[in-house]
């Protein structure tokens, strides 16, 4: 059994125990997500099984998008409305021109504080645990970029916007960044996310769905790289290719692509098809002076 299934995950669940309802409603064991959400949160969570999860890792790293409320004036421990309040500010000063102004200023690449209840590990214990513990959380940046961000409404003291960004990024981060710089301190009071690379909310299914239609519920492997370049490759290639050897293929055909840059994953990623109509895997384009060779990267024969 591969493929992987759109789940539209509710609020109250983690990413971990939809992975565990796969499991059981499939009767599979080898199932994995492409991108944590946080357990309040709510949407697009792919869910790959099978030789599919070999592509969970590039799938982590295409772009997201996500319709988020947050409240100005409270910040909390956690960065969201599940958090304990530790700051009450008076934000009716904001305007709508003052929150565009500000949101303006996350465009493009940043540098996020990885917020203390996180699942990001230091010496192999989650910044969480520490966190409960009451432990010295140390500092974690990461550089993240906010691909698009534009106001939806604003109702003061609640406002709510849309983003489209790279991997890594916390939202409640960014509401908390934002509520800084306008003064106030601010919280995230929901979040939906809508799509992961090709994966749309309108095309998710519930894990009710899900129980239903069983199997019938997966989709083909080649949804997680419908945004590649796709290389198809005669028979003898293929052969090399899934024996673990570089492929020669034309440097044109590269030419008016936009390669799919995986951040410190390599070069671009190209699908590998055969003949046959089959995806074979994953390479990764090399250059050697006017040559141009495709590494396997991740190889498989999901379909």
């Amino acid at each position: 059994m591969n493929g992987v299934i759109n789940v539209l995950k509710p609020p109250g669940m983690t990413s971990h125990d939809v992975v565990a309802f796969i499991r059981h409603q499939l009767e599979t064991k080898k199932v994995g997500h492409a991108g944590t959400l946080d357990p309040q949160a709510a949407g697009v969570l792919p869910v790959c099984i099978g030789q599919a999860t070999r592509l969970v890792d590039f799938l982590s790293y295409q772009d997201k998008e996500y319709m988020c409320r947050m409240v100005l004036g409270i910040t909390t421990t956690t960065q969201d409305a599940w958090g304990d309040v530790v700051a009450r500010t008076d934000a009716s000063f904001v305007t709508r021109e003052m929150v565009e102004s500000a949101l303006a200023r996350f465009r493009g690449e940043i540098e996020q504080e990885v917020p203390a209840y996180s699942a990001v590990k230091v010496a192999g214990v989650p910044m969480y645990e520490i966190a409960r513990r009451g432990g010295n959380v140390p500092v974690v940046n990461r550089r993240v970029t906010i691909k698009r961000i534009e106001l939806l409404e604003y109702r003061g003291p609640e406002l709510a916007f849309y983003i489209r960004c790279s991997k890594g990024t916390y939202i409640r981060t960014l509401c908390h960044d934002l509520g800084s710089v306008l003064k106030t301190g601010g919280h995230m009071s929901f979040l939906l996310r809508t799509r992961v690379g090709d994966f749309h909310l309108g095309e998710s299914l519930t894990l009710e769905e899900i129980k239903s239609r069983k199997e019938k519920a997966l989709l083909p492997a080649s949804k997680c790289v419908a945004g590649l370049p796709h290389l198809v490759v005669n028979k003898d290639d293929l052969n090399c290719f899934r024996n673990g050897r570089s492929i020669l293929f034309p440097c044109g055909y590269l030419k008016g692509i936009n390669e799919a840059v995986v951040p410190g994953k390599g070069q671009g990623v190209i699908a590998v098809w055969g003949e046959e109509g089959n995806l074979h895997g994953l390479g990764e384009v090399i250059r050697q002076n006017d040559k141009c060779y495709l590494k396997p990267k991740r190889v498989f024969g999901v379909e």
